[in-house]
């Protein structure tokens, strides 16, 4: 899927594998891993903004504390404009209130350095393919693993499986991902709209439960844990 028009700023960030970059430009290291043309990068704030208005974008990375004019005051302008192009928040404020206040005036998702550039691309994926994402679709299906998401039921090879109400949240994320790793801090925003780690097990539990109801009278797993990363879907 060609990522176009994402906005970057250089900063020295956490490089995949967890190496430190002493300067790494980001914005090049989009380009090359999203193959796309069609990146625009803004040197400050002021000329962030004025680019954001012009044009249709698939997404928006903005940084918080930029020159000129900050992140806040981009996000904020473009909300009031009525702009609902997906952005996400880079930033070394990683307070509670900061993400917080991030989210509330209008951000879709909140990324604290240093973050890894894995990361970093599927959460702007999510974002991009979220807005394209069909508002008429019913149903979801992986492999042979469906949901209705207007009687909020699901099934597997034609068995019905019984969800709390989360649990139907996680899978429908899940299912949304399909085939991608997605980690515990993008399954704590997504389904628990927790946006700082609670320091719980909650996420253990609900997989655990969730993975009993679909896959343990099954052949095929279709939920597996990868180490250090988060959990995927498989869609074999």
């Amino acid at each position: 899927m060609p990522l176009s028009t994402w906005r970057g700023h250089t900063r020295s960030v956490q490089a995949p594998g967890g190496r430190r970059a002493a300067s790494v430009d980001l914005y090049m290291w989009l380009r090359t891993c999203s193959r796309s043309r069609w990146l625009r990068y803004a040197a400050d704030g002021a000329q962030g903004l004025q680019l954001a208005g012009t044009g249709s974008h698939d997404a928006l990375i903005v940084d918080r504390m930029l020159p000129e004019v900050d992140g806040i005051t981009i996000i904020n302008t473009l909300r009031e404009a009525g702009d609902i192009t997906p952005i996400l928040v880079l930033s070394a404020l990683g307070h509670v209130d900061d993400r917080v206040q991030g989210l509330t005036i209008g951000a879709d998702d909140y990324l604290t350095k240093p973050f890894d550039f894995d990361e970093l691309y599927i959460r702007v994926q999510a974002l991009v393919r979220r807005r394209q994402m069909d508002r008429r679709v019913t149903s979801l299906v992986v492999a042979d693993l469906e949901i209705d998401l207007l009687a909020h039921e699901a099934t597997r090879a034609g068995k019905k499986l019984l969800l709390q109400p989360r649990e139907f949240r996680l899978l429908e994320f899940l299912m949304r991902h399909a085939g991608q790793v997605v980690s515990r801090t993008m399954l704590l925003e997504n389904v628990w709209d927790y946006h700082f780690d609670p320091q719980t097990n909650v996420i253990d539990v609900h997989i655990s439960r969730l993975r009993q109801k679909i896959d343990k009278d099954f052949d095929v797993p279709l939920l597996r844990t990868v180490r250090g990363a988060g959990y995927v879907l498989e869609s074999h």
